[in-house]
């Protein structure tokens, strides 16, 4: 039981720190973590319209962090729907990842 507690709470801290990242991308503030961003050269970084890579990351750092927060909550509460809702949440951060990468390389290709 203590081992679960323990687990629940280092999910914990790691869910709020997805949310404190998805805010901080909300409002396009701090570091870019995002892959179109982070393997780009220093010129076209400076040329990037960083706005869609900012919301893009912030939504997924947010479901990210629902995610954690599921599974803290299912280590405590042992009650195995939340599992299979945390399967369903990480399956939408990771659709909606490549459909909203491919959406954004298409507009800045236009």
């Amino acid at each position: 039981m203590i081992k679960e507690v323990i687990l629940s709470g280092i999910l914990l801290i790691i869910a709020i720190g997805a949310f404190i990242i998805s805010i901080r991308s909300f409002q396009e503030k701090g570091f870019l973590l995002n892959n179109a961003y982070l393997y780009a050269s220093g010129e076209e970084r400076r040329s990037m319209n960083k706005k869609p890579h900012y919301r893009q990351t912030a939504i997924v750092f947010l479901l990210i962090g629902i995610v954690f927060m599921l599974n803290a909550a299912e280590g405590i509460l042992k009650s195995g729907w939340l599992l299979w809702t945390g399967i369903f949440f990480t399956a939408v951060t990771m659709i909606y990842a490549v459909v909203s990468s491919i959406q954004i390389e298409r507009k800045q290709n236009l």
